[in-house]
């Protein structure tokens, strides 16, 4: 099977599987998004959700953050883990995000990688979910996914990105990229992929395994 066609089964036999490709994360705005996504690392998105009202009720908007008592900043994150280095990176994204942008989250690639800490898998999250523009997430499950398809062979994080823009036109870029993270925290797993339970086994060439 050539691989443009392998690659349009995997969309169609998955996408139904994985529909509404949203952040868990929960947000009301660009840099609230931002905030929580810096907050995820080390933590799991159901305990940044507990933490989050409190934080945004306190901390409304990028200025409020940038002036916000450390010590009180993180108290407020403490249970997220990593406090005192993410209570330094928030005050700066937003310290930046004031002086070099007006208060806004930008909107473009380029603009966002600019941003001290921010990769191109946090600024596809920002830019897809709060800017409705074409974007791959990519990360580690994705990554691995695209080696183990037979995609390409590198687990590079942006061999992977190129890869996926090669073989997906733009507007399945956000889905293709949440199925496959999904497919690989639930089925194909690192460690223990659950073959026989895959929708792809009859297909997948299983490289690396």
């Amino acid at each position: 099977m050539q691989r443009q066609t392998w690659a349009q089964l995997v969309y169609k036999v998955l996408e139904p599987l994985y529909p509404n490709p949203k952040p868990a994360l929960n947000f009301e705005s660009p840099f609230q998004l931002l905030v929580a996504t810096v907050l995820s690392a080390q933590c799991t998105d159901e305990r940044v959700n507990q933490v989050t009202p409190a934080l945004f009720k306190r901390f409304p908007d990028p200025r409020s953050f940038a002036q916000a008592d450390a010590t009180e900043l993180e108290s407020l994150i403490y249970s997220t883990g990593f406090y005192h280095t993410k209570a330094r990176a928030i005050k700066e994204l937003a310290s930046t995000i004031v002086s070099k942008f007006g208060g806004q989250v930008p909107d473009t690639m380029e603009a966002l990688t600019s941003l001290r800490g921010v990769g191109r898998k946090t600024a596809s999250v920002i830019l897809s979910a709060c800017y409705n523009k074409p974007a791959l997430i990519v990360d580690t499950h994705v990554s691995r996914l695209c080696v183990r398809l037979g995609f390409t062979t590198s687990r590079d994080p942006q061999k992977a990105e190129a890869t996926l823009a090669e073989l997906y036109s733009e507007n399945q870029w956000v889905a293709i990229g949440h199925c496959l993270n999904q497919h690989g925290r639930q089925v194909c797993k690192s460690r223990k992929p659950d073959c026989p339970h895959c929708p792809l086994r009859d297909h997948c060439p299983k490289r690396g395994l």
